[in-house]
């Protein structure tokens, strides 16, 4: 897979079609193995992500991650698409969410969902709780980002059940289901509790994925 277009001995990127945004920990990406596998499951303009571009970014996770995280070592790795195919990979700082309100959480999952409708995957979704049963946005033969597929295992794990809901988002903004707390579930940010619905599961899960990045790398 090649990198960006060289000109002048600097690397040119054309118009971004995807951007990839994965948290790391100690120089490393904890998720690599699922982030890449909703890679393979991305498309641009409708034509699936070539094989090459996903074996491109394991190699570079692989070869120069570690030299080029040296100054974000808990930063952002981001993988950059044009839309020509040409790829970039990068790493800055992380910056935590400013807004953790159950209506700014909202927000970024109905990006998420607009971006999956783009390119096929969505690296946000906001999930709910009630009565010990989580629920999350039903998406027919969608794959879930690297971070989703986490929690999805985590809970099938411990036993929680998870109700598949359509229109999820539009749902919880009209109050038109019952539920007892919220999270979203991000590729950047992890696990997020609303600040104004947190509750058990949400801090269940936000305290899983926090040991986790702590032990990556050691």
């Amino acid at each position: 897979m090649p990198d960006a277009n060289m000109e002048n001995g600097d690397f040119v990127l054309g118009t971004p079609a995807l951007v990839c945004r994965w948290r790391l920990s100690n120089k490393t990406l904890p998720l690599e193995n699922r982030h890449l596998r909703a890679l393979a499951a991305r498309n641009i303009d409708g034509e699936a992500i070539k094989t090459e571009l996903v074996a491109w970014a394991k190699q570079h996770i692989e070869w120069t991650l570690q030299d080029g995280a040296v100054s974000n070592p808990d930063g952002v790795l981001m993988t950059i698409v044009d839309e020509n195919g040409c790829a970039a990979m990068s790493v800055g700082p992380y910056e935590e969410l400013g807004d953790t309100r159950l209506s700014a959480l909202l927000a970024r999952a109905d990006l998420a969902r607009k971006e999956s409708e783009e390119v096929g995957v969505a690296p946000e979704m906001l999930w709910v709780a009630k009565g010990g049963t989580l629920m999350r946005e039903a998406r027919p033969n969608s794959v879930p980002s690297g971070a989703v597929s986490l929690v999805t295992d985590l809970a099938k794990t411990l036993g929680i059940r998870i109700n598949y809901v359509s229109d999820l988002l539009r749902k919880v903004q009209g109050r038109q289901i019952d539920f007892d707390e919220a999270f979203l579930v991000s590729d950047e940010h992890g696990i997020v509790p609303a600040s104004d619905c947190a509750g058990p599961e949400g801090r269940r899960f936000a305290s899983g994925y926090a040991k986790l990045l702590s032990k990556a790398g050691k």
